[in-house]
């Protein structure tokens, strides 16, 4: 991912308006404004993952077993859910199986496919992350007060609801 360090002055702005008239410049500093910022959170989540010795989309998928009943799911399943390709799973997968905090299974009802299961030590690493990370979260989010929240989450959902305008 490209992290846009230096934000577009007026004065930069500008100039791009002399050279594409119809740009609204407006529109355009904002949204590398809110490119900037999730760059930014998704910098300091690797940060705080890292402290743990976990990269973000490792952390991901057991996040995600997690949240299923058995700990268990099949790759392609995982992908989908993480919005990644099969490929980049199964890296992740391969990565956290060399640790031992996930299993392959044979899929009992097609022994042609594998599901992957949470260990019991891949439960004890999100024990000792998801605190932290419970606790660095809010202490983030509280600087907006519920109603700012409300506001900044309808923004966010209405903006992706349109990304059909990006193609």
């Amino acid at each position: 991912m490209l992290l846009l360090k230096e934000l577009p002055t007026s004065k930069s702005l500008q100039r791009f308006l002399l050279r594409y008239p119809d740009a609204d410049i407006s529109a355009i500093s904002d949204f590398v404004n809110l490119l900037r910022a999730a760059s930014d959170i998704s910098v300091a989540l690797d940060k705080l993952l890292a402290q743990h010795h976990l990269l973000q989309g490792r952390w991901w998928v057991l996040v995600l077993l997690m949240r299923e009943e058995t700990q268990t799911s099949s790759p392609s399943d995982l992908a989908e859910k993480a919005g990644v390709t099969k490929a980049t799973m199964t890296g992740f997968i391969d990565g956290l199986e060399r640790e031992g905090l996930v299993l392959r299974l044979m899929d009992n009802d097609d022994r042609r496919k594998f599901l992957i299961r949470m260990t019991p030590a891949g439960q004890q690493k999100l024990d000792e992350v998801m605190p932290d990370y419970y606790r660095k979260v809010h202490a983030l989010m509280s600087q907006l007060n519920q109603p700012d929240r409300d506001i900044m989450i309808n923004s966010l959902k209405l903006l992706a609801s349109r990304l059909d305008v990006m193609k």
